[in-house]
């Protein structure tokens, strides 16, 4: 679904950056996306999405925290969708952690 990104000229540059060639986009383009309900529900939907998810945050996180979807996506040989909510979700509930401790 989001592969067609990479190739498609996107004309916000105040929202995307050419890095070393992969595009790289803030959260707010995918979730406000009529596609992201979609995209998390069918994620929801995979026997391995809480494993793969608890490996992220166990392990993948710790030695990796800038670790981009794609980069996860190769590492773990799991979709760009997926690894996308993962670290959506992950970012998210970091995110809220903060908030309440302070």
């Amino acid at each position: 679904m989001f592969s067609y990104m990479r190739t498609t000229q996107i004309h916000n540059a105040s929202v995307c950056q050419l890095v070393q060639g992969v595009i790289s986009m803030s959260w707010d383009v995918y979730v406000n996306n009529s596609l992201w309900s979609v995209l998390v529900e069918t994620v929801h939907s995979m026997v391995m999405f809480p494993h793969h998810k608890a490996y992220v945050r166990d392990v993948v996180l710790v030695e990796q925290p800038d670790i981009s979807a794609e980069q996860l996506a190769l590492k773990l040989n799991i979709s760009l969708g997926e690894s996308l909510v993962i670290l959506f979700e992950l970012q998210r509930a970091k995110t809220r952690n903060q908030t309440q401790i302070t």
